[in-house]
């Protein structure tokens, strides 16, 4: 029966694991590029944000017609470039703690139900009543979901242990 234990003399000269030193150097430098891509990650995001947000506005005051209409696609343009922001606030939590959260992606899961939401109804768009429910439906698990986070989930830097 395997174990999974190593021990000394196992392995032939020349094969198996690596020396410590070896690893930990290695470990250091995927480490050190993984926040090099992260961080370019971020700067790209934050990059598309900016560009849609201005777009937005630039849109909103340029653009012809009645200012309910162009408010839906303002509402949903400003709700993508949140979107992207809390993508962003995911990434700065990940690059601090080499750690995966869930509260930032239910948070944007949450926007993007929303979102969804108030395009189709700002659009008018006829939905059946199976159609409407899910929607709300899909909203209400994120909100259920982030609370559940918020109170059980283990205290963590930012925000108070108590629910």
């Amino acid at each position: 029966m395997d174990t999974g234990e190593v021990r000394q003399g196992d392995a032939e000269p020349g094969r198996g694991r690596a020396p410590a030193g070896e690893l930990r150097l290695a470990m250091t430098v995927l480490e050190g590029a993984q926040d090099i891509v992260t961080v370019l990650v971020g700067v790209a995001l934050i990059a598309l944000a900016v560009a849609l947000l201005g777009a937005a506005v630039y849109h909103f005051f340029k653009a012809g017609g009645a200012v309910a209409s162009r408010a839906s696609g303002f509402l949903d343009q400003v709700l993508l470039v949140l979107i992207l922001v809390e993508i962003v606030h995911t990434v700065m939590l990940s690059l601090r703690s080499h750690e995966l959260h869930p509260e930032p992606f239910i948070v944007v899961a949450l926007i993007a139900a929303i979102r969804k939401l108030l395009f189709v109804l700002g659009n008018q768009v006829q939905l059946s009543t199976p159609q409407f429910a899910l929607f709300l439906s899909t909203a209400a698990v994120f909100i259920a979901a982030l609370v559940a986070v918020r109170r059980w989930a283990p205290f963590t830097e930012g925000r108070s242990g108590s629910g």
